[in-house]
């Protein structure tokens, strides 16, 4: 099956002004992104989709494919769907998306989302790391619980599972993951995100992955137990990579997944 990985780059950002640009180790982030995507060989094909020409000059003038997209989109599904119209990749079996400020974003997850579409059978497939009740009532945070086969239930930046009786706070402790925001679609599941009704619990949660959900596609959900890979959505967080991006480089973990 050939896959397709869309890296998303909206330049608006409101946490992080013009946050595709700004540079992380010496390169604007999303070209850093891109660089991760590429080097972890998992995919025939990596662009960006952006909504800014100075995001598509800074892409290719350091080798990255870059797609020029609209300025309406509500999430980067709906950039990536264009991005995959608009540059006519819609032969291609699975796509993929990758949030534009994820610079380590970890291989295992990327492969374990991907295959819940190619190898498990599900129309979407995603990712989510053991992360232990530290972040429950964190609502940056998103959590996820899912069957015994691995097919999302729910998502919620609520505390799930909730612990109702201390006596279970052992069990709750092997339950708390928090969602990857990585995406892999069947193609023609992912063109015909637009016909899906909305969701009044995508609206209230603020999470695009609830309109499937609620529409009755199934999720999968590929459940790893490995470190927490750092995102990047504030000034503090940006400062901290750059700090911190040779050890985040030379850890096998981060190279690997």
């Amino acid at each position: 099956m050939r896959t397709l990985a869309v890296i998303p780059a909206r330049l608006g950002a409101t946490r992080l002004p013009r946050k595709p640009l700004r540079l992380l180790a010496g390169l604007p982030l999303v070209v850093r992104v891109w660089q991760r995507v590429v080097e972890l060989e998992l995919f025939d094909r990596v662009l960006i989709a952006t909504d800014s020409d100075e995001v598509v000059h800074a892409a290719e003038s350091h080798g990255a494919e870059a797609v020029l997209t609209g300025e309406h989109h509500n999430s980067g599904t709906e950039r990536m769907i264009e991005a995959v119209m608009r540059g006519g990749f819609g032969d291609f079996a699975v796509a993929v998306n990758v949030q534009g400020d994820e610079p380590f974003v970890s291989r295992r997850a990327l492969l374990g989302a991907t295959r819940k579409v190619t190898d498990a059978g599900f129309p979407i497939g995603t990712a989510a790391v053991l992360a232990g009740p530290a972040v429950l009532d964190d609502p940056n945070v998103v959590k996820v619980v899912t069957t015994d086969r691995g097919q999302a239930m729910y998502f919620s930046r609520a505390p799930i599972p909730f612990l109702r009786d201390a006596r279970d706070a052992e069990l709750q402790r092997a339950q708390v993951y928090q969602h990857i925001g990585v995406y892999a679609y069947e193609m023609d599941t992912l063109l015909t995100w637009h016909g899906l009704p909305h969701s009044p619990l995508e609206q209230i949660e603020r999470l695009e992955q609830l309109r499937p959900l609620a529409a009755g596609v199934p999720i999968g959900v590929d459940l790893i137990d490995e470190p927490v890979r750092p995102g990047i959505d504030t000034e503090a967080d940006l400062e901290r990579a750059n700090r911190d991006w040779d050890l985040y480089t030379a850890n096998p973990a981060n190279s690997t997944g």
